[in-house]
């Protein structure tokens, strides 16, 4: 072989060299690229997580406060539904008393 053919092997060697290592080169950045886009994904993934608990504790506490005044209302509501029955008890007993007295003094009860 002489020097010239020799040269032309020798680059096309390397030229083949060359590709093939751009090849291998070209797919390892492929997956660097497709790592970084699962952990990019990942990443948003676990913010839009947190922001949806830290919305939803939020909205757990105000309905816990929201729960607490009902409870509340209907504690008082209980209360006063309570003194009512005793005033309307109360009122029976009078009037009855009342009835009866009206009896004792020879009137009449309409």
């Amino acid at each position: 072989m002489d020097a010239a053919t020799l040269g032309a092997v020798g680059t096309i060697v390397v030229g083949l060299a060359a590709a093939i290592a751009g090849i291998i080169g070209q797919r390892g950045a492929n997956r660097a690229n497709q790592s970084g886009a699962v952990f990019g994904g990942y990443s948003t993934l676990v913010d839009n997580l947190q922001e949806e608990r830290d919305k939803l504790r939020t909205q757990l506490a105000e309905n816990e406060v929201k729960l607490a005044a009902a409870y509340a209302e209907l504690s008082s509501e209980r209360t006063e539904k309570a003194a009512l029955l005793s005033q309307i008890g109360d009122l029976n007993h009078e009037n009855r008393r009342l009835r009866e007295q009206l009896a004792d003094l020879g009137g009449q009860h309409t």
